[in-house]
This record gives C-alpha cells, sequence and structure tokens, in this order.
C-alpha cells in the first residue's frame, strides 16, 4: 500500500517510461499497483524507489537528486537511489526499491526487490564491544539505531533520566501540542523495538559521573556500566525564570513528552494563556494553543519575534502572522511575578491567565563533562569527528560544540536534525569509521500553515537580501557576511533551500 497520506499519481511506470523524457538528474512520480514510485536518472542509470518520505511523507519528487541520492523538499531527508536507506535523518526508516529495465528506448519499472535481512557483524580485534549511550533524546536515539543498522553486535545501553522512550520532539510543540497528531505517532519507536534491537533502555536512570580512567559510568544508585566506547548525548533543559511564581502549578516549560502533556491537559479547561518568550518554541506553543482555541498574549523583551536570527524583516512577518490568528504580543516588556490569575509585567501591565507557558530558551546539560574533566568551551568541545577530549568519548546534540566548516569556526547548536545526524555520525566513528561531521546544519519552524526553512549558521551578518516576498509567503532570504552566504531561510522555495544546502557542502568539501 502506498504511505499513509500518500495518492497513487502519475504514470504506470511498469508501462514503460521514454527514456529521454527523463533528463539526468530529474525524477517522475508515478505508480506501480497501488504504490506511489519514484523514477530517477542519474548518469544513464534509472532508480525506482518509493515516493514518499518516511519522516512525514514528504513528496520526494518536489525534492532534489544529488548524485545517486534524492532529498526531501520538507525536512531534508535524504535517501539512496540505490538501495532506498534513509541515508540522512530526520528520515530514519527506508523506502522500498524496485527493478528496472530499459528496452527500446523506454525505461520499464519491476518488481519490489526485496529488503535483505540485517545481519550482525561480530566486531574484530580492537573493535569495541560495549557501547553506552547517555541521553535519551535525538542524538542517542539515531545513534543506537545506526548501531544496529550498521550491524554492530555488541551491547548497547541507553541511559536516560526521562519517563519516556526517545520522542519526536518538534512534534510536542507543533502538531501534537494543537490537537492534530494522535499521541502514537510521538515515540520514534514503538517499545519493541529497543528488545527487538537489543538496545538496553534504562529510562528514569540518573547517571552520577563518568569515571574516565577506569571507562565505567556510575549510576545514581551506585552501579557501574563499563563500556569502551561512550556517547554523552545529554541534550539541553529549558530555562527557567527567577520570578514569584514559576513554580505554581500552571506555570510550564516544555522540553519532554511529559511537560506537552501537561500543557495539553491544562489547556482543556484553560481560557487565557500567557506565553513568556517569542523564541521559536515559544510561538510555535502560542500557535497550538490558538489551534485550541485559547486566548494567547506573548510577552518578550525582544522588539521583534526571531529578529536575532531572521532578521527584522522576517521578524515583523512571524509578528502579523500571529496576530491574524489572534495572538496578542507584549513586546519590549518582561514579567516580574506570577500568580494563581495574572501575569505582572515590567511595565506595569497585567494579563490575565490560566495557563503560562515559559519559552525563552534552553541550557545545555553539561555538568557531566565538566565532572569528567573534559575539555569545555561554551558545550563540550569535540573534533571534527565529534571526540571529546577523552580519547573513546563522543559528544552529540545540544551539548557539542563542533569545528565547522562553512562558518569556519567552532559552533553550537540547538537544532533536532543536527542532534540526529551528529548521533549518526557518533556512531560511524565509535565504530572506526573517521568520518567528518561537515554537514550543513538545518531546522524547520512550523507557524500555523507557514513553514519556515532554515540551512546554515548566521550569528551574525552584515548583508540580507531578500528574493521575493515574505508577506506573500514566497521567498529566499540570504545571510551574508564578507559577501558570503553563511545562511539561507525560505517559505515555500523548497528547491531553493535544497540547493542553497547542497551549494554550501560544495563550497566547504572544495
Amino acid at each position: 500500500m502506498s504511505a499513509p497520506g500518500a495518492e497513487k499519481t502519475g504514470p504506470d511506470l511498469t508501462l514503460g517510461v521514454s527514456i529521454d523524457a527523463l533528463a539526468d538528474g530529474a525524477s517522475l512520480a508515478g505508480h506501480v499497483g497501488d504504490d506511489s514510485v519514484l523514477l530517477a536518472r542519474h548518469g544513464d542509470e534509472f532508480f525506482a524507489i518509493g515516493a514518499t518520505c518516511t519522516h512525514y511523507n514528504g513528496p520526494l519528487a518536489e525534492g532534489l537528486i544529488v548524485d545517486d541520492t534524492v532529498r526531501c523538499p520538507w525536512h531534508h531527508a535524504c535517501f539512496s537511489l540505490r538501495t532506498g536507506e534513509a541515508l540522512r535523518a530526520p528520515a530514519l526508516s527506508p523506502v522500498a526499491c524496485w527493478s528496472t529495465e530499459l528496452r527500446e528506448g523506454k525505461v520499464y519499472v519491476r518488481q519490489k526487490v526485496a529488503r535483505p535481512a540485517k545481519k550482525l557483524v561480530a566486531a574484530g580485534v580492537g573493535s569495541p564491544r560495549r557501547i553506552v549511550v547517555i541521553g535519551g533524546g535525538a542524538a542517542g536515539f539515531a545513534a543506537t539505531e545506526m548501531l544496529r543498522r550498521q550491524g554492530f553486535d555488541g551491547d548497547i545501553t541507553m541511559l536516560s533520566d526521562d519517563d519516556a522512550p526517545p520522542v519526536d520532539r518538534p512534534n510536542l510543540s507543533k502538531d501534537y501540542l494543537a490537537g492534530t497528531a494522535p499521541e502514537e505517532w510521538v515515540p520514534l519507536r514503538d517499545e519493541g523495538f529497543y528488545t527487538e534491537h537489543g538496545i538496553d533502555l534504562r529510562l528514569k536512570t540518573k547517571v552520577a559521573e563518568i569515571d574516565v580512567s577506569a571507562r565505567k559510568v556510575v549510576l545514581g544508585n551506585g552501579n557501574n556500566v563499563p563500556f569502551d566506547r561512550l556517547l554523552l548525548a545529554t541534550g539541553a533543559e529549558a530555562l527557567r525564570l527567577p520570578l514569584p511564581g514559576m513554580d505554581l502549578p500552571h506555570v510550564h516549560t516544555l522540553r519532554t513528552l511529559a511537560d506537552s502533556r501537561a500543557i495539553i491537559k491544562a489547556a482543556a479547561t484553560a481560557r487565557r494563556a500567557v506565553v513568556i518568550g517569542a523564541s521559536f518554541i515559544g510561538l510555535e506553543v502560542a500557535a497550538s494553543l490558538r489551534a485550541r482555541a485559547i486566548e494567547v498574549h506573548v510577552v518578550a523583551p525582544d522588539k521583534r519575534p526571531m529578529e536575532r536570527v531572521l532578521g527584522p524583516e522576517m521578524g515583523d512577518f512571524v509578528r502579523a502572522l500571529h496576530e491574524e490568528h489572534g495572538v496578542v504580543f507584549h513586546l519590549e516588556d518582561a514579567p516580574t511575578a506570577i500568580d494563581e490569575r495574572q501575569v505582572s509585567l515590567k511595565g506595569g501591565g497585567t494579563i490575565a491567565a490560566d495557563l503560562v507557558v515559559v519559552g525563552v530558551g534552553v541550557r545545555p546539560r553539561l555538568s557531566l563533562a565538566e565532572k569528567a574533566g573534559l575539555a569545555i568551551d561554551r558545550g563540550v568541545t569535540v573534533t571534527e569527528f565529534l571526540e571529546t577530549s577523552a580519547p573513546g568519548i563522543f559528544a552529540a546534540g545540544d551539548i557539542a560544540r563542533w569545528p565547522d566548516p562553512h562558518s569556519g569556526s567552532a559552533i553550537r547548536v540547538e537544532h533536532w536534525v543536527v542532534a540526529q545526524r551528529q548521533g549518526q555520525t557518533a556512531a560511524l566513528n565509535m565504530l572506526g569509521a573517521r568520518k567528518k561531521f561537515d554537514t550543513v546544519p538545518f531546522f524547520w519552524s512550523q507557524h500555523y500553515d507557514v513553514p519556515i526553512n532554515y540551512v546554515g549558521h548566521a550569528e551574525a551578518w552584515d548583508e540580507l537580501s531578500i528574493d521575493g516576498d515574505i508577506a506573500s509567503r514566497d521567498c529566499v532570504l540570504r545571510y551574508k557576511r564578507g559577501g558570503r552566504v553563511l545562511a539561507v531561510a525560505s517559505i515555500y522555495r523548497d528547491i531553493e533551500s535544497l540547493l542553497a544546502e547542497a551549494a554550501m557542502e560544495q563550497a566547504d568539501r572544495g
């Protein structure tokens, strides 16, 4: 059957397509029986794979062919045209493959190719036998999944202080919080995955310290977990404000599934909500609460929402978009206290609220790394291979500061897709691959029906060029320094976003 949400479109590929109708680097959406299939050309080779991304069902025919891969237009997942393997997060599951045949100037799609079962491969001499992952978020999960995908047959222990298995965190502030995605969509894998793949997932587990010399992790209960390789993926925690009333039961932060569930429960009876912070997560929460017909006020010290990351023009657009949906902004102001009925502001006003969500950013969880004596510089310092200052110990995700070839400096970013991809690269390197993490950062943010995609990383820029019209929701913004494009933001310009990502990669690799 077709993937959920996919419709059978285009020609019946079993009847053949003229070779001349498909240029090198082009693709075509069609079908084979009830399956939606992408037919793609790379040089003189033709490939047929499932036409729908396994992440959020993005249409791969609207994506970009790069060599023998295809990239999804929505969230930049990447699949092999040869095998269907999901090469880059956020997609983790493969797509199906079909065989093709060239005959009399046409290419025909034939039978579906069975995917061989992945066999665990015994580690060689000097290879790790025991791998421990600290953290149950994006990076930690992606690493464990990749280790098994690569055939690692040793012990994998994932230590998480969360009470839920790894989840699709972006959904917690978007569709799930808005009530348009069921909870069964939230786990990255069902609980049977961990047992089936021999992953010792330990939830509600506190780690007290990492004993670098003894190669063991000391748990909060005093037990030890030995390791040959260790991935530190402790992520970040939501910042809390030093305000009276922060501990009241109707005041929430959002980081975990439990946090999102608590906000949803509170939203069932709430009439007025105050969101403190005009960050990405704060405004996504605002949009989700508006979808539940709750009156929403946003309080932030900024002149414009998200101006520091996206610039003034996009900031003005984001504000106007939320105001169109009924959000009331209180900018260049700050809360001074919260009580059971209202939020008091520095400017002297008050806002009635029976639900408060604080979204003012996160703090990387560095205490374990600091206690272990790892090199720290506004994050855990890692090499291009994501290895810390202690051999055999790697770091990935929100805590890792890595040498970014595109910006030319060491950076640390808090993007879901970056964390996943770092986890995948760290897994390969724990197995001895020596693969550089040189992927261009990417994130997306959803505001009502408007997606904002962002590739690259620009902490500062001296030129901002705009192609198209932001207000019409059809634009590409390029953030430049010294004439060089550092980052690109876009709205409904998916191919241009993908092309920008590919161009940055090509420039980095020279």
